[in-house]
């Protein structure tokens, strides 16, 4: 039996046994979805008032402290089940989902959210779950756990980015060579490099190289602010990269109409926006949501400069 037939099997018995999942599985029938339409590209928008609790979760030190890790096996729900995943994860089901099937793949040892020395588990997940995105939130950048290691997953046919850089006119190739490339779209609202490569292990060490790159722009974070999402098709891994210059835009803190309870991470990056609340669902338009992200991503000097420092 494959990792996803395993995988499928625990959905459908975990939807039987925890009242919780499928009480919020059902409530995906409900979430309301419409298109942002940006010319050479489109975002989702979902409207998901479950994920209330990851968009408005407190990651400050002393709000961490005070709760319980919700990732923890003693602190879990007795009805959490999972499937062990080496070298130390176990793959649980997300009780509060963005779309069916939702996985958050979680170190079995509580241990900080950190990428370096995991990418290579991350790009494993990929080829061993070739229908799921697998995606990583940095500790700053999305992650409403920053204290317990962990991925997450879900079906890569429904992130919009899955086929938009495969055929995307604005990229430019910014490193090739026999074992695979690297590339950057600089027109997608969202700043992004790509790595493509039938090695699992070029890939790892490329990454590695820019991750410490990234270093140099922040450099009193623990980790660069960055989201990631990780696929493999057709015997190739494509990683896609997202620096971070901010976790959230200044619209999360206003008051009153002119806030917008928006946090985003791998999965907006992915091009799934997620608005928890209705008013905001409905007041959300192309130049707004170009307004926030233009904040969260790197500016174009910052941008050169990092390709510059990479090559």
């Amino acid at each position: 039996m494959t990792l996803g037939n395993r995988i499928e099997a625990l959905f459908h018995s975990q939807l039987r046994e925890w009242e919780l999942l499928r009480n919020n599985n059902a409530g995906l029938k409900a979430v309301i979805c419409k298109a942002l339409d940006f010319g050479n590209f489109r975002l989702q928008v979902q409207c998901n008032p479950a994920r209330i609790r990851s968009s408005a979760a407190k990651i400050d030190e002393k709000s961490i402290q005070q709760r319980p890790c919700f990732l923890c096996a003693a602190n879990r729900p007795a009805e959490q089940q999972g499937i062990d995943y080496e070298p130390d994860y176990t793959i649980l089901l997300n009780p509060y989902p963005i779309f069916p099937c939702h996985l958050t793949i979680v170190c079995r040892q509580h241990t900080d959210q950190r990428i370096e020395g995991r990418i290579r588990d991350m790009l494993s997940l990929a080829k061993d779950l070739p229908d799921y995105m697998i995606l990583y939130n940095g500790p700053h950048a999305g992650a409403s756990a920053p204290d317990h290691f962990h991925f997450q997953a879900g079906n890569k046919a429904l992130f919009p980015i899955e086929s938009d850089l495969r055929t995307f006119a604005g990229r430019r190739t910014v490193k090739e060579t026999a074992q695979g490339c690297v590339y950057s779209v600089d027109e997608y609202l969202r700043k992004t490099l790509v790595f493509r490569s039938d090695s699992l292990e070029w890939t790892a060490v490329e990454f590695e190289s820019l991750l410490q790159r990234l270093r140099l722009f922040q450099p009193d974070e623990a980790e660069p602010m960055i989201n990631l999402l990780a696929s493999f098709t057709d015997g190739y891994w494509h990683l896609f990269v997202f620096p971070r210059r901010q976790h959230r835009p200044s619209q999360y803190y206003e008051e009153g109409v002119k806030q917008f309870l928006f946090s985003p991470g791998a999965v907006d990056f992915g091009g799934i926006l997620i608005f928890p609340r209705r008013e905001d669902f409905e007041k959300i338009t192309p130049e707004l949501t170009e307004a926030m992200f233009i904040q969260l991503t790197f500016t174009d000097l910052m941008w050169n400069q990092l390709l510059n420092e990479y090559i």
